[in-house]
């Protein structure tokens, strides 16, 4: 999950579109796969630090928590029904959203397009 977080790092870094998305977002957000924390901290849209492992010490403001299995059917090229987004993965009972809601949805087209850097492309994970 590290390598893969750090993929989308990268992908993050390396878009112009993402950096205009996120340029007000500066806040931590908790990403939880299968009881394995990680806290993403943001700084006007970029991603700056990746910490692992579970504490009660980094503040987060909200949190997608998920199992490994919907977060690698939600990273497919072209995910199935319910997978295709992260509203999808509660809908169908996948996923849980906690926090600040209201933070999320003024920042939810930068967090979504985020979640999706981890898409694989064209089938091949690059």
């Amino acid at each position: 999950m590290r390598s893969k977080l750090q993929t989308m790092q990268a992908r993050l870094s390396a878009s112009d579109h993402l950096k205009h998305l996120g340029r007000l977002f500066s806040e931590t957000v908790l990403i939880e796969v299968d009881g394995d924390e990680f806290c993403l901290t943001f700084e006007k849209g970029a991603l700056v630090l990746l910490d692992a492992g579970p504490s009660r010490k980094t503040p987060w403001r909200f949190a997608l928590r998920t199992d490994a299995d919907a977060l690698h059917k939600f990273w497919q090229a072209r995910p199935a029904p319910g997978f295709h987004d992260i509203f999808g993965l509660v809908k169908i009972g996948r996923g849980r959203i906690d926090g600040d809601m209201l933070l999320l949805v003024k920042n939810l087209r930068f967090f979504k397009e985020f979640m999706a850097l981890g898409r694989l492309k064209t089938g091949v994970e690059q």
